[in-house]
């Protein structure tokens, strides 16, 4: 099974209230071989919500307790992020997922880039909150980019 980001599959969830619909991965849903998640929603946050930015790192350092997670109002959302991080890992574990194919650049779900913590549009490599969890667990992580190269 494979576990996708809601926003994938067009859920409207994004902090702005809107989705990245990628119709492959919303075909994969649809015919029951993928599941959707949203770490924000799973955190605690509604749609639509302040934009939040990885401030002093990645999601590895947020999850050893170097970094923060920091809306725009400068408002410590961390232990949102870490709590929607952990349950994902509880549901991507419970389905056993095989893939799991997340938003590139979110704080959550960035798998290879994230925004840099400025809110200046720059990215920079790293892996956000879930995706740093994720991978931790030993699970497979990664972008719909690379999804759509190498698996569609």
């Amino acid at each position: 099974m494979i576990v996708v980001s809601s926003c994938l599959a067009g859920l409207e969830v994004r902090y702005n209230g809107t989705h990245s619909l990628d119709k492959k991965i919303s075909k994969l849903v649809e015919e029951n071989k993928a599941v959707t998640v949203c770490p924000e929603l799973f955190g605690g946050f509604s749609t639509p919500r302040e934009p939040a930015e990885i401030v002093g790192g990645d999601g590895e350092d947020v999850l050893d307790g170097k970094a923060k997670v920091l809306d725009k109002t400068n408002k410590d959302v961390t232990e949102l992020y870490i709590k929607g991080a952990y349950t994902t890992l509880e549901k991507a574990q419970k389905i056993n997922a095989t893939l799991i194919v997340l938003k590139e650049n979110s704080p959550s779900c960035g798998s290879s880039l994230i925004y840099n913590g400025e809110f200046s549009g720059e990215k920079i490599v790293g892996n956000g909150v879930t995706s740093a969890l994720l991978k931790r667990n030993g699970l497979q992580v990664i972008s719909e980019e690379q999804f759509v190269k190498n698996y569609v």
